[in-house]
């Protein structure tokens, strides 16, 4: 018996064709890739007829790997030309507000030419500021009349690199006017004096910390270059023992250098958003002296000079403190550069340098 007429399966018209289309299409992109590919071989003789020249694929590629050639011709040894390091010559300007730009800058302009960079302190260790800040106690503000508008041109004067300089932890104003908040304390709960009748605020509190923090972004917002951090330590002279360290409790060296180095590494994010620098003042006998931390003071070279750009320190004007200084620092950080701070009756270094007024 016959089985049931209908419809066979369909398999669609076509469908050989489209796979000869589909070999031919990728035939056709292969060709115009190879045409373009052999452009660079195609010369032309005299008659103007083209013709394909090979003879290239025969000659011997470059070595990529930067040696010599097997005839011993070329240079193996790669010279890569290095920036120069553009050294700063900087001058202080005299501690409180400034006035009138340039009439302040005794040094500089008796000498002009010689520097390129100038220091205007922001915060002095007194807890005086000389800038407006929303964040320094209104007691603390001591601006004359001009002062904002002086700073503004300083800081438009392209000719000069702008450095704020900002004592930290000593401060008799903040100190005082919050004890509880920011304030270094006594074992008695009182507010601590040091061997010079000087207070501190206390480098262990979040909030002694923000404010400094505070002004110091406030300062590379206004188009300040670098920030230039003094007073970075905890008390160094008087009754130490009556100290009431706080967070750091026990007081001992590691401790207290665990707070200096936390807070230098609040600042250094703080800043992190703007095309500032960040430096540390420190004392002479522990950048140039092979005593590389100081317990009571909690400062330590190995942890400061890898957090900031640039070290300064006292040299005495002599060179042979100045490449002692630079050789410490180099064995600790050597992306930290060194500066030299100087009265201007010493004798000048090379590299950078800073004269106090």
């Amino acid at each position: 018996m016959a089985g049931p007429r209908g419809y066979s399966t369909y398999h669609g018209k076509g469908f050989k064709w489209k796979i000869v289309l589909a070999v031919l299409l990728l035939l056709v992109i292969i060709g115009a890739l190879a045409v373009i590919r052999l452009q660079k071989y195609v010369v032309y003789d005299d008659s103007g007829h083209p013709r394909l020249d090979l003879s290239q694929f025969s000659e011997q590629k470059p070595d990529d790997s930067g040696s010599a050639p097997a005839d011993g011709s070329g240079n193996a040894n790669l010279t890569i030309q290095e920036p120069e390091r553009q050294f700063i010559h900087a001058a202080e300007l005299s501690v409180g507000p400034l006035s009138d730009w340039k009439a302040d800058w005794s040094i500089a302009i008796s000498d002009e030419g010689t520097y390129n960079a100038v220091v205007y302190t922001v915060k002095d260790a007194d807890g005086s500021v000389y800038m407006d800040n929303a964040s320094a106690p209104a007691e603390a503000v001591k601006t004359a009349a001009g002062t904002g508008a002086a700073v503004d041109a300083m800081l438009k004067d392209d000719t000069f690199y702008t450095i704020a300089k900002i004592a930290c932890f000593r401060d008799s104003i903040a100190s005082s006017g919050d004890l509880e908040g920011m304030g270094l304390k006594n074992t008695g709960g009182y507010v601590f004096y040091d061997g010079n009748n000087d207070r501190w605020l206390d480098p262990g509190k979040p909030a002694a910390r923000q404010y400094l923090i505070d002004l110091a972004t406030g300062c590379a917002a206004a188009g300040f270059n670098e920030i230039l951090l003094t007073d970075v330590s905890y008390p160094t002279v008087g009754k130490l023992n009556k100290i009431d360290y706080g967070a750091a409790a026990t007081g001992q060296p590691d401790s207290l250098k665990e707070e200096l180095d936390a807070f230098l590494m609040q600042m250094k994010t703080a800043l992190a958003k703007y095309n500032v620098k960040l430096s540390v003042l420190l004392p002479s006998d522990l950048i140039a002296s092979n005593n590389n931390a100081n317990g009571a003071s909690g400062q330590s070279l190995v942890g400061i000079a890898p957090l900031v750009d640039r070290v300064y320190a006292p040299t005495e004007g002599t060179y042979e403190t100045l490449s002692q200084a630079e050789a410490n620092l180099a064995a600790v950080s050597k992306t930290t550069e060194f500066v030299s701070v100087l009265h201007a009756a010493e004798n000048i270094p090379k590299g950078s340098y800073l004269i106090t007024s």
